[in-house]
């Protein structure tokens, strides 16, 4: 389930790859909602010519810490920035 793997991602250090052809599928399911975002590669292997699909996850979004504290699993992050006069924001 993606909502798991979102609460497994939190838990890490990020950037992080991802190879299980299942957890790939799920992290894209999770950049399609807009949770995580993440980059993807295809990677050939010479062992009967297999293309291994791979993800790394570079970050999760405001909407996916919205989603964790929704989850009720983890509290919910501190703000990442600070925000200044005239709407300048220091991360």
């Amino acid at each position: 389930m993606p909502l798991f793997l979102l609460l497994r991602l939190h838990r890490v250090q990020l950037p992080v790859r991802v190879t299980d052809p299942e957890e790939v599928r799920q992290v894209s399911m999770l950049v399609a909602t807009g949770l995580i975002e993440a980059e993807f590669a295809a990677i050939r292997s010479r062992a009967r010519q297999a293309v291994w699909q791979v993800a790394t996850v570079t970050r999760i979004t405001e909407e996916g810490f919205a989603e964790i504290a929704r989850a009720g699993k983890v509290p919910e992050p501190a703000q990442a920035f600070i925000r200044f006069p005239r709407g300048l924001r220091l991360l």
